[in-house]
């Protein structure tokens, strides 16, 4: 049996009205789930397929970061999509730069964080002390990059050059920027 924990104000998200979400992750993830909704602990134990079982701790986990339930339960729906979190306390100095940094990976009313998801293709969550990032590889690794981006200081214009241009070589959208001086 693996465990998880889950921050008390998503307990309530994971369980569902009348425990329908928790349900569907049983269902669906061929797991059993049990959560003390006191600590937010997750218990769950693998009681079908054991390779769709493995997938389970990264829904609940998902879930626990602030994605929707449907977010998260495609997570089964494709072999490569992928779940993935950036500990922003860890790239930060104290409290103040990770409420600042927050602020500029969220941006002015939500626009960077919106651009991330619409140019890489992912599905982003910004809460508490954490970046989540579900999509396929690529768009994991896009959504990681421009986030290090922002964190090392880069300006926004940047970063959403990068964005567009990795979402151009993700949906085959040919690069129609001048070439570089090194460039033929």
């Amino acid at each position: 049996m693996q465990h998880v924990k889950v921050p008390d104000d998503r307990v309530g998200v994971l369980i569902g009205e009348g425990g329908e979400t928790m349900r569907r992750i049983e269902n669906r993830a061929e797991v059993r789930l049990d959560i003390d909704s006191e600590t937010g602990s997750v218990g769950i134990e693998s009681v079908g397929d054991p390779v769709t079982g493995m997938v389970a701790p990264d829904i609940v986990r998902a879930i626990g970061r602030g994605f929707t339930p449907d977010a998260a339960l495609s997570l089964l729906d494709h072999d490569l999509r992928r779940f993935d979190l950036v500990d922003l306390a860890a790239e930060t100095r104290n409290k103040n730069d990770l409420r600042r940094q927050k602020g500029r990976l969220i941006g002015e009313d939500g626009r960077t964080r919106e651009l991330m998801e619409e140019l890489s293709g992912a599905e982003v969550v910004i809460k508490g002390s954490t970046l989540g990032v579900i999509g396929q590889p690529e768009e994991v690794e896009t959504v990681r990059r421009a986030a290090g981006m922002i964190l090392d200081g880069a300006p926004h214009g940047a970063v959403y050059s990068f964005l567009e241009r990795k979402h151009n070589e993700i949906h085959g959208a040919p690069d129609l920027s001048p070439p570089s001086a090194d460039e033929p």
